[in-house]
């Protein structure tokens, strides 16, 4: 298994291949959910081949959005099943990167800790200092596709996404809920300030 080639080979294909239009599901997302998958699948004790297949499934969890936006986890996994075998991955290995991959589709489900490791790492942002800057970065993705939304209206989708969302491992709990708490807080002044300007 050669994480470095592979590593090397996705991030060359997303600059080459992403539209300058995709700001969030780029090679800067995809690097800091690498970098979380390391973090949260050590402190929550997972062996070392445990972490370098969460390292994969980083790495190509959002390489689909190269062909298509629309169900890109799909087109990811695909593109795992495809690559995989030449960077020394087995069929049973590449089938447990597939399904990393179909965990991260929102809404997410998990039912192993490796699921739950990685999907906690897609979201790591919303429980961090750098939410605002990396939300706006979705917004502006939305709206390059065609789906323009009011900041408003956006304040109001992150609030409630904020409000459902739950961590599903100990460590990112431990890690991000206070941080996100204070984001929602932040989100909720700024949605009830939107609504007051509104209606005077």
């Amino acid at each position: 298994m050669n994480i470095k080639n592979l590593a090397d080979f996705i991030i060359e294909k997303m600059k080459r291949e992403l539209p300058s239009t995709i700001v969030y599901h780029n090679v800067i997302h995809t690097l800091d959910v690498h970098d979380a998958v390391i973090r949260l699948g050590a402190l929550e004790g997972l062996s070392e081949e445990e972490i370098y297949l969460l390292r994969a499934a980083a790495l190509l969890h959002d390489s689909g959005v190269t062909v298509s936006f629309e169900n890109h986890e799909e087109h990811s996994a695909k593109i795992a099943e495809e690559l995989l075998p030449s960077y020394g991955f087995n069929p049973g290995e590449i089938e447990i990167i597939k399904s990393l991959i179909m965990a991260t589709k929102i809404p997410q489900h998990t039912e192993t800790l490796m699921e739950k490791v990685i999907v906690d790492a897609d979201l790591d942002y919303l429980g961090r200092a750098d939410f605002f800057v990396t939300s706006h970065k979705l917004r502006l993705e939305w709206e390059y596709a065609g789906n323009k939304v009011k900041l408003s209206d956006w304040y109001v989708i992150q609030m409630n996404f904020l409000r459902n969302h739950q961590y599903q491992t100990q460590t990112a709990m431990r890690l991000r809920n206070s941080r996100k708490l204070e984001n929602l807080r932040e989100i909720e002044e700024l949605c009830t300030k939107g609504c007051d300007h509104k209606n005077h």
